[in-house]
């Protein structure tokens, strides 16, 4: 659990600049942070291509160690080669310390123009974040023949539905849909689905369905607005919860959170766009709304919610909006838009 006491001091916060345009827009949401009247310790750790460079792994154990002892962890992006290179170190993260949630919410903002700006889309995605085919456990049966394992287990699936409905109650949500492809993989998706299932039952007050992945993604670009709360499999996750943020904006505005039994991560969910990083034109706003998903997780949840309904302001007004969400607003505009708007 994170290492303060509400009310009692200070929280400790893990900071992960990150790389690309990663340490512009931490530097935007601190700065907006500390601006309503946050407060708090922050400690600053390597990850990334920053650490490569020193030597280190892309997602060093100082670095896993440090936010293991603080609890909570806030995050920009990080480069991940494609192909070669060193190893992804999201998933390491995910894989140190069991974040086995991973939480996307998708939901419209007001005033942004779209194909999709007319549907009343409010998705969470919940994605299971340690097993599956993005774990990344691979090997090389004969040098022609790539081989991939895919690993899903009851006890792995039973605490994310467990976490998944648990949260929907939280939140007021009215129905959980389990997303899959048990039609094929009988043996894995059908576990996946079974204890879906199960969960289900032992939760009757919310109304619970299943979905074939294939068919989820084509009802999500016709019909958003009939989903709640959707949770799926790792790379299932991964791909669905693009799709919903381009829904309601594209990348730039999709918050994500990383949660473990004692820690959490919560992060960003688009890349480290190195072609226009340290031009000071880069959105800020999904790592400013993973914040405030952090805020609430912490316990600030009238500071979360000002800085949410500033963002909303801002969108709806729409003068002062970033160059991907067709403005010509630079970082540091934005930010400070966002801070005036919640005056």
């Amino acid at each position: 659990m994170p290492i303060f006491l509400l009310g009692m001091g200070k929280p400790t916060i893990a900071i992960l600049p990150g790389d690309g345009i990663g340490p512009e827009i931490m530097d935007a949401t601190l700065g907006i942070l500390a601006e309503v009247g946050f407060e708090a310790e922050y400690v600053t750790l390597d990850a990334g291509l920053g650490a490569v460079e020193k030597g280190l792994p892309a997602m060093p154990t100082e670095t896993i160690e440090r936010i293991r002892e603080i609890g909570v962890a806030l995050k920009s992006p990080t480069t991940t080669p494609s192909g070669g290179g060193h190893v992804s170190a999201n998933v390491a993260l995910r894989k140190a310390l069991d974040l086995f949630a991973n939480v996307r919410p998708a939901k419209t903002l007001p005033g942004l123009k779209g194909p999709f700006s007319d549907k009343n889309v409010d998705i969470i995605i919940v994605r299971e974040n340690t097993e599956d085919l993005y774990a990344g456990i691979e090997f090389m049966a004969h040098p022609d023949v790539a081989q991939s394992i895919k690993v899903i287990t009851r006890a792995g699936s039973a605490r994310l539905f467990e976490y998944t409905f648990d949260m929907a109650r939280k939140q007021k949500r009215k129905k959980v849909t389990v997303v899959h492809k048990a039609n094929i993989m009988k043996l894995s998706d059908g576990l996946f689905l079974e204890e879906f299932y199960k969960a289900a039952k032992n939760n009757p007050d919310i109304e619970s369905d299943d979905i074939i992945v294939d068919n989820c993604c084509m009802q999500l670009v016709t019909r958003p607005e009939k989903f709640d709360v959707l949770v799926t499999e790792n790379l299932y996750g991964d791909i669905i919860s693009d799709l919903c943020a381009g829904l309601v904006g594209g990348l730039g505005l999709a918050p994500g959170a990383n949660i473990g039994k004692n820690c959490a991560v919560f992060e960003a969910v688009h890349g480290s766009a190195p072609d226009i990083a340290g031009k000071g034109i880069a959105n800020p706003t999904a790592l400013l709304m993973s914040a405030v998903m952090m805020l609430h997780h912490l316990g600030y949840h009238e500071i979360a919610d000002r800085i949410r309904n500033s963002v909303l302001r801002v969108c709806a007004d729409g003068k002062c909006l970033t160059i991907d969400l067709g403005g010509k607003a630079t970082t540091s505009d934005y930010a400070r838009e966002v801070v005036m708007a919640g005056k």
